[in-house]
């Protein structure tokens, strides 16, 4: 069985339908839903804030995945808690005081993870593995969908998973996954697949999930 988590990112999704969006979601296969919050500051596009995620949630069981592209996050966490997220991921470029952040996500009960944009290097989050449950590789640079993979992203990928050894956390990718880029982002042993428009654009989600995860029907 493929192991691959696939988590379409609602921010590719109809907005004037979101819970139609969730329901496709729920029964194509997926594990995750990804969930990008921009605030026009860190990254140059806004999206949504915690209500969202909150009137979303009794819609599905499936894990949200929070991806917080924001600057000062630490006054934020809370709220995207409170409303329900599952993991919590910042960026390694947004915040300071990466460890304490970290510590504050877990103590409100959330799994930590960190992400990192295409132009920073993973020696830049190494002594902070040990306290992730997720790193969050973006493939492109962040703040639009329908972006082309950056390849080289692909070689911070190998990095991390011969660093993790005894420690537990996945790795995503984030950014221009599709049909051909799934497969050698698998190759380089990714845990969990972000797509957005591949998903939504899909007339049949249950068989592009299957695609993703390298599935032969």
């Amino acid at each position: 069985m493929n192991k691959t988590i696939i988590a379409p990112s609602v921010l590719a999704a109809d907005f004037s339908n979101l819970q139609a969006a969730i329901a496709d979601i729920d029964a194509s296969g997926a594990e995750w839903i990804h969930l990008d919050v921009m605030d026009g500051h860190f990254v140059p596009n806004l999206s949504f804030g915690p209500k969202m995620i909150r009137d979303l949630k009794p819609h599905s069981s499936l894990i949200f995945d929070v991806h917080l592209m924001i600057n000062n996050p630490e006054e934020m966490i809370p709220l995207y808690a409170e409303a329900g997220a599952d993991y919590i991921t910042i960026h390694a470029e947004a915040a300071t005081h990466l460890h304490r952040l970290l510590y504050q996500i877990r103590d409100l009960g959330k799994k930590p993870g960190i992400s990192i944009v295409p132009s920073t290097p993973v020696s830049f989050i190494e002594h902070l593995l040990p306290m992730l449950d997720l790193v969050l590789v973006m493939t492109v640079n962040p703040g639009y969908g329908g972006q082309p993979l950056i390849p080289f992203c692909l070689d911070k990928v190998k990095s991390l998973a011969k660093m993790r050894r005894d420690n537990k956390f996945l790795i995503s990718v984030d950014g221009g996954i599709n049909e051909k880029t799934a497969c050698i982002a698998r190759e380089a042993r990714v845990d969990v697949l972000v797509t957005g428009e591949t998903f939504f654009r899909a007339p049949d989600k249950k068989n592009i999930v299957s695609i993703l995860k390298g599935i032969e029907k």
